[in-house]
């Protein structure tokens, strides 16, 4: 009978041990649980904030048929600079207009040969 009661009491403290660790054991897995979700958290929130950034950097730029447009018409601005800065000193006459004349005349004129 008292092996059985050693037997007994040594099964109670191996269960005890067994018992000790597997709480030990799930408090880790808590622990690492919620450090990989402040982890992920954290990723998430850099994301956000990059998403953010990135966004307000391409903000001030325009799109690219903008921009082609913009870009022609400046040239186009350049380009009839110094017909209008003629006119405007009194020199030449008015710069607009002329071309588009000499071209519909120019049409009348072939269509009337024809």
């Amino acid at each position: 009978m008292t092996s059985l009661f050693t037997q007994e009491i040594r099964l109670s403290k191996r269960h005890e041990e067994i018992v000790s660790k597997r709480v030990k054991s799930l408090q880790q897995m808590k622990s690492k649980f919620r450090d990989k979700n402040k982890e992920k958290a954290s990723q998430i929130q850099a994301a956000e904030a990059a998403f953010e950034r990135n966004l307000s950097l391409l903000k001030p730029f325009p799109p690219p048929e903008v921009v082609s447009l913009e870009t022609l018409y400046w040239a186009s601005v350049e380009e009839y600079i110094p017909k209008w800065e003629q006119f405007l000193l009194g020199r030449a006459p008015y710069p607009i207009g002329v071309e588009n004349q000499n071209e519909a005349e120019k049409e009348a004129e072939v269509k009337a040969q024809q």
